[in-house]
């Protein structure tokens, strides 16, 4: 029968993500059939799945960890943020409203049936599910109809491991907080905790260990040091974008203004592995540096609402002067639409019905369109007649005429893409087009530069196969698989 076990976290970044991906490498060396499962997430860093849905980046991350495709029941609820207060709910791949918060809690119950379906699925396929929770075991201001944390344990009676963050401070209290708060019947569904990104001598904080074991009664499985090689993995929260990535000596510069609904972003990963280029993360307050040999505009959440804020920041003068000096232009998906005359949002599908002017750095106009595209692409990019792989996930299309000059060309025959008169600008759809070896290097020789000819995806499977290293020899794994469920 099929073990599962849930790691929940005392709040979001602990590493939860990180963790399930790296016992689930584990596992599989192992032997067992191992899936992981995340009930509700909350990202706009998506993925696409063989059949044509969309999850969470990270549980894209873990399936890969696994040896398994990606598959909608892996993330049956995924909320995409597009406002303080809103979010779209995707049910196993699909978007099926958009709804505010406070309504939400509404919806939760409802959603039960689905989490728990995907659940099944996966259960009749694996030896082991490993269950990501969401955001923190104790807010139990949100208990009630929940489906992510405790809600979901209870429902399916998966056992629970809680894990701390050492380095965010406060663990002890964190921990030990958790308990004292949380309901005593939902206290039961927890059967042990592990601490996160410990740093320095581990004997100076067995103390720490055996003291939130005596306070919780919960076992302690493991003090996991602080695994520097994570970095090279795809980050699923926006948080995960933390200061530049610096290059080596006489680098070139590829600057990415940072938007309030900045989505897919593991875009930017690739480049920021490469050591001939520095990818600058350009914040609310700051100016796109003049010298760039690149602007990247990513992809968006919200086109419209970031394109406004990237006008109220000014980056729109700094982008045109930029183009002035010679310097090239590339748009990713939202970024691609933001390059055009005019985004026109006939049907409300980002909020209400609008239109607006673009940069207008492209003769392409978008009018946003209630049918999503989703699904996996390769081809080859006509400018150099290099193959590519990536995926497309985007509403809108996009036409003019300098989608006459097509950036990329579909195996199905499909043009995608603009390119300006001169070269200088261009935006395409794809998303991971830098994930590409053979892109990237193209990219980075346009610019001056040259890519250290490293393979990325087979970078990201030495790291994995190390982060469950790291794992097995810190946390005890055996009593981790006898804890689980049967």
């Amino acid at each position: 029968m099929t073990r599962a076990l849930m790691i929940q976290g005392t709040g979001s970044d602990v590493g939860k993500s990180l963790i399930v991906a790296g016992l689930a490498r584990a596992f599989t060396r192992r032997g067992l059939a191992v899936r992981p499962f995340k009930p509700q997430n909350m990202s706009n860093n998506a993925a696409v799945t063989a059949d044509g849905g969309e999850i969470g980046r990270a549980q894209a991350l873990q399936a890969r960890a696994a040896g398994v495709p990606p598959s909608v029941h892996m993330n049956p609820v995924l909320l995409k943020p597009q406002s303080e207060v809103g979010s779209q709910v995707v049910v196993q791949g699909r978007m099926v409203a958009t709804v505010k918060a406070r309504d939400y809690q509404a919806w939760k119950p409802r959603l039960m049936e689905a989490v728990q379906d995907s659940f099944s699925r996966l259960a009749a396929e694996a030896d082991l599910v490993l269950v990501e929770g969401a955001g923190s075991a104790s807010e139990v201001n949100l208990r009630r109809g929940d489906i992510a944390n405790m809600g979901f344990a209870r429902a399916t009676g998966t056992p629970v491991v809680v894990l701390g963050d050492i380095d965010r401070g406060g663990v002890i209290a964190s921990l030990v907080g958790t308990k004292a708060v949380i309901d005593p019947e939902d206290a039961a569904m927890i059967v042990g905790f592990i601490v996160n990104r410990f740093r320095g001598d581990p004997s100076l904080f067995s103390d720490g260990m055996a003291l939130i074991a005596a306070r919780t009664g919960w076992q302690a499985l493991g003090l996991i040091p602080h695994f520097p090689e994570a970095a090279r993995l795809p980050a699923e929260d926006v948080l995960g974008l933390i200061g530049s990535a610096p290059g080596l000596g006489d680098c070139k510069r590829i600057a990415v203004p940072v938007f309030p609904r900045i989505a897919n972003f593991d875009d930017l990963d690739p480049l920021r592995t490469e050591p001939a280029v520095e990818v600058v993360l350009v914040r609310p307050g700051e100016a796109i540096p003049g010298d760039a040999g690149l602007v990247l505009l990513p992809g968006s959440k919200t086109t419209i609402d970031d394109l406004d804020f990237l006008v109220a920041q000014g980056w729109d003068v700094d982008i045109r002067a930029h183009v002035r000096r010679g310097g090239r232009v590339l748009g990713l998906c939202g970024g691609y639409q933001m390059l055009g005359r005019r985004l026109c949002d006939p049907h409300g599908i980002e909020g209400a019905p609008r239109d607006r002017p673009g940069l207008g750095l492209l003769d392409v106009e978008t009018v946003m369109t209630p049918l999503k595209r989703l699904a996996a692409v390769t081809g080859r990019s006509l400018t150099d007649d290099l193959p590519f792989s990536g995926y497309e996930m985007h509403v809108g299309e996009t036409r003019g005429p300098d989608a006459g000059r097509p950036l990329l060309r579909f195996a199905d025959g499909r043009a995608d893409g603009a390119v300006s008169p001169d070269g200088l600008v261009c935006g395409t759809y794809v998303h991971g087009l830098f994930s590409d070896d053979r892109q990237r290097a193209a990219w980075l020789a346009r610019l001056g530069a040259t890519s250290d000819g490293a393979s990325y995806e087979a970078g990201i499977e030495r790291v994995l196969d190390g982060l469950a290293r790291h794992i097995e020899a810190h946390v005890d794994c055996d009593r981790l698989l006898d804890l689980a469920s049967r």
